[in-house]
């Protein structure tokens, strides 16, 4: 085997355990399954991986670089832009990312949050602490200088939380064919995205006006 055919292998087997994952979870996925998907011999995943877990994690870590790749997290504004239009840029990333369902990343993390395994821990928070630096240096900026660690902490949960929780509601809806029911789910994501950043810069003031 060609080292271009072992790495379209391995990347199949990473796209197919994304799909596998989402689907059953990773306690009810198999091995078999995956490699079936891949068009793989059973044995691929020992060999390209070690392991079921290791499989996981880096099933995760593929779906997680093609979705920051597909919806880029300053969403397309430049760093010589105004803070608030950056945040816009980041709101509207985060928003068109969780949204998308090709973006498998997601899913598996909500997956992990309601039946854990303790495996994603290392590889989320080191792919995913960077961005919330980010976010939260935009908030320090948009803070000022007397703003506390806390301060800044807390706003910057409270805007991701906006984006998420909402998408998250979305996608728990449409899983159960309930569109009918409850509140209209968020489908204007650039209105909603405009609504979160007014929202949040408002916030923001207060928050800089207690500081």
């Amino acid at each position: 085997m060609t080292r271009k055919d072992s790495i379209k292998t391995s990347e199949r087997l990473l796209a197919a355990a994304s799909e596998v994952f989402v689907a059953r979870g990773y306690r009810d996925a198999t091995v078999a399954e995956i490699c079936k998907r891949a068009r793989a011999n059973i044995s691929a995943v020992n060999y390209y991986f070690g392991s079921k877990g290791t499989l996981y994690r880096e099933a995760w870590r593929h779906a997680f670089a093609e979705a920051i790749k597909t919806h880029p997290p300053d969403g397309g504004v430049g760093e010589a832009a105004p803070a608030a239009e950056r945040l816009r840029g980041q709101i509207r990333a985060l928003l068109t990312r969780i949204a998308d369902e090709k973006c498998k990343d997601f899913a598996i993390s909500q997956m992990e949050l309601t039946n854990p395994t303790g495996l994603l821990e290392d590889v989320m928070r080191s792919e995913l602490n960077p961005l919330r630096e980010k976010t939260e240096a935009l908030v320090r900026e948009l803070l000022g200088p007397r703003a506390s660690d806390v301060q800044i902490h807390f706003c910057e949960v409270s805007i991701v939380s906006m984006c998420i929780n909402p998408m998250v509601m979305k996608r728990i809806r449409h899983g159960n064919g309930t569109s009918g029911k409850g509140p209209s789910p968020i489908d204007d994501l650039d209105a909603f995205a405009d609504h979160v950043v007014t929202f949040s810069l408002a916030g923001i003031a207060a928050v800089r006006g207690q500081a």
